[in-house]
């Protein structure tokens, strides 16, 4: 019996859950879960903002943990080893996507918490094909929200050919923004912080930012017209996102990873006269999640967090809502 946190109602708190998960499928793994972070695509979750949550909803999908036992097929992976899984607990392994290595691309792919019983629980099952070693070296307690918040930010670096000469702009130093200061910063770009926090500046300075703008002084983005390479957009609220085209150069790119539900207004004649771009993407697969964590090893890259007990783990999701979560959550056993 896995004994588990589930919430049975939009906006409702978290309370005690079992469920029974049967026999351990020959392609599966069931991890001990030690750590999981909380993801504002949690409180969507629970919320169903997206209007894809079935209840009882067990959320959590950064989820750090040692392996209990293995599937009968399972070949690279072993009991006691530390592993962690990200928003997909499985892929389907024969669709093209799977085959060139976009796993998370693929369109069989089943998320970790629709559908699926998620990481706010003492146990956790996958597909092995989904589960990811942690490299030594790295801090467990938290590794949970590079499973989410850091391949989140890591992939456009991989898909879309950022370079290290490039200059790049993050738009929101929160969660995911604070940990893209950082790749950014390590990756060699030269970085800009856009943030409406005075109190965020500083502490973006030492993330990796090189430079800071007032994201709501339109006089100060007008006066940066023309001067990123790349932009990454990390919050889930409207902006005047034709103020941001304008201050990418010919061919920049404006890229969306926080989940705006809102429509883009978008001025065509800033793409089509400078050729610029507007993108999105979201978690990457597992070979590109393990190379962020050798990446993030090697330059000692880890989220700033705050460390919640399971036991109060309805604290710590009020917590994230309450947004003065410096900068992610992570439920601790």
């Amino acid at each position: 019996m896995i004994k588990a946190y589930a919430a049975y109602e939009p906006k409702g708190e978290l309370k005690s859950f079992e469920y029974e998960p049967g026999d351990l499928k020959p392609d599966e793994v069931e991890i001990d879960v030690h750590y999981c972070g909380i993801c504002h695509s949690d409180l969507s979750i629970i919320d169903d903002e997206w209007g894809m949550t079935s209840y009882p909803v067990v959320p959590g999908h950064e989820v750090v943990g040692v392996i209990s036992q293995i599937g009968a097929k399972v070949k690279h992976l072993t009991p006691g080893q530390n592993v962690g899984l990200g928003w997909h607990s499985g892929y389907c392994d024969q669709c093209n996507h799977c085959h060139s290595g976009d796993h998370n691309l693929c369109a069989e792919a089943q998320p970790s918490i629709v559908g699926h019983h998620g990481g706010f629980a003492d146990k956790v099952r996958a597909a092995a094909n989904s589960v990811v070693a942690i490299p030594d070296g790295i801090e467990l307690e938290s590794a949970g929200p590079l499973f989410c918040g850091g391949i989140t930010v890591f992939n456009p670096l991989l898909q879309y050919d950022i370079k290290a000469t490039d200059k790049v702009a993050v738009i929101g130093i929160g969660g995911l923004g604070h940990l893209a200061l950082q790749y950014l910063n390590a990756w060699g770009c030269e970085v800009t912080a856009l943030t409406s926090s005075e109190a965020k500046k500083g502490e973006a300075l030492q993330l990796g930012a090189h430079h800071t703008l007032n994201s709501r002084d339109e006089d100060a983005l007008t006066a940066a017209a023309g001067s990123f390479d790349f932009i990454i957009s990390t919050v889930n609220v409207k902006l005047d996102w034709n103020l941001y085209l304008g201050t990418l150069k010919p061919k920049g790119r404006l890229h969306f990873v926080g989940a705006t539900l809102d429509p883009l207004d978008l001025n065509v004649f800033q793409l089509i006269m400078t050729q610029r771009s507007v993108s999105g993407s979201p978690t990457g697969s597992p070979a590109s999640i393990e190379k962020m964590l050798n990446f993030s090893k090697r330059h000692q890259i880890a989220p700033v967090i705050e460390k919640y007990s399971f036991e109060n783990i309805n604290e710590a999701i009020a917590r994230l809502r309450s947004g003065d979560s410096h900068y992610r959550v992570v439920l601790c056993r």
